[in-house]
């Protein structure tokens, strides 16, 4: 059956190379959407990704990290006397403008976590958070150099007046919310101009096993905020986002739009062959070839079709996020993601291939002759 199919694809190679360059642009398209649309929501929940294992309590009006509200250090001590909480950690964000000796300044979102354990602190490229320790130090990302014109180590600037420098760098991690300065939570305070007992969140560690009854009491016990598992704060995260801006809408218009042009150009190119074979499709037929061998025939081809222009096409997709990760735009596709885009690409090829095998399985013997 391959051999009989690959001598079908050999025969007319202009078609075969046309339903193959379907499958690869459907493949590359629909992959780099998925990428960018990866990519845009692990924006938006990277700060809670910081810290997924821990328990989130924010303002009970907050549905989304991005936007957080302003809380009491007195909360704390509330959250350290319930019952199976092991440790709580504070985290502060404040809106500041970060400027430079030539004049060119931007706003910035102060970032500002607890010496010494640091708890809700980023993986470092460069540098560590005890880093952050000494007057003044900051931590910004290596990709925010369209904000920053110089994130290299001992940079110095300005934020809202006062005295920083760059003492540690982080790569990738940036947020839909903006330009994020790393410091400490003392010093993001000052220089954000907020009161020295505020915080934005508060990171809750659990006696294992205890979280579940951990978030119950918080939210039982204590006014004013709500506890969220980590993942769970998350997704409403994404979801708002997603149901606030046109993201979803115009990632998954491309996305159809990949998929049902990738389908015709299989679908009309196999057909065409289809119709060029009409003789011997009607030959094998006529010689006892039941319609069940005809359609295996003509599924194997576009089977063909898909693996090697799946193949094809995410080598191309690789080389497009590598490149494309020099500026920043990282995401990675899970296994479970590609098992999902391999069938949605044999879909695509099968699905295309209908049309040949309703017109040839429609072919009677006796019209052979007629050609």
């Amino acid at each position: 059956m391959l051999r009989t199919a690959l001598r079908f694809l050999s025969y007319d190679k202009t078609k075969s190379f046309g339903a193959l360059f379907g499958v690869i642009v459907a493949t590359f398209l629909i992959g780099q959407q998925m990428g960018v649309f990866i990519f845009l929501t692990d924006s938006m929940k990277r700060l809670v990704i910081l810290a997924p294992q821990d328990i989130w309590v924010v303002d009970d009006k907050t549905e989304n990290v991005n936007s957080l509200g302003q809380l009491r250090m007195r909360t704390r001590y509330e959250i350290e006397s319930l019952k199976g909480v092991k440790s709580v950690h504070p985290l502060f964000l404040g809106a500041a403008r970060a400027q430079y000796p030539d004049g060119d300044n931007t706003p910035v979102t102060v970032v500002g976590i607890e010496a010494p354990l640091f708890a809700g602190a980023p993986p470092f490229y460069e540098g560590s958070a005890k880093d952050l320790l000494p007057d003044g130090a900051i931590a910004v990302d290596i990709f925010d150099d369209a904000a920053f014109p110089n994130t290299e180590i001992g940079t110095t600037l300005e934020i809202n007046g006062r005295k920083a420098y760059i003492a540690a760098r982080t790569k990738g991690i940036r947020t839909f919310g903006g330009v994020l300065a790393l410091t400490t939570i003392e010093r993001a305070r000052f220089w954000a101009n907020a009161p020295t007992d505020a915080a934005s969140a508060f990171l809750v560690r659990a006696e294992p096993g205890k979280e579940a009854e951990v978030i119950q009491r918080i939210n039982k016990t204590i006014f004013g905020v709500r506890a969220w598992q980590g993942q769970q704060l998350a997704s409403s995260t994404v979801s708002i986002i997603l149901r606030t801006t046109s993201i979803a809408f115009s990632v998954g218009t491309l996305v159809v739009f990949a998929f049902i042009a990738g389908l015709f150009i299989v679908g009309l190119t196999l057909y065409s062959a289809a119709i060029d074979r009409l003789r011997d499709y009607g030959t094998m037929k006529a010689i006892g070839a039941n319609n069940w061998y005809i359609r295996k025939l003509i599924f194997t081809q576009a089977t063909l079709f898909a693996l090697l222009g799946f193949g094809v096409g995410y080598l191309l997709l690789l080389g497009f996020k590598i490149g494309i990760a020099k500026s920043g735009l990282l995401f990675e596709f899970s296994n479970e993601f590609l098992l999902i885009f391999f069938v949605s690409i044999c879909t695509i090829a099968l699905g295309g291939a209908i049309l040949a095998v309703r017109r040839i399985t429609s072919l009677e013997p006796a019209e052979v002759f007629r050609f």
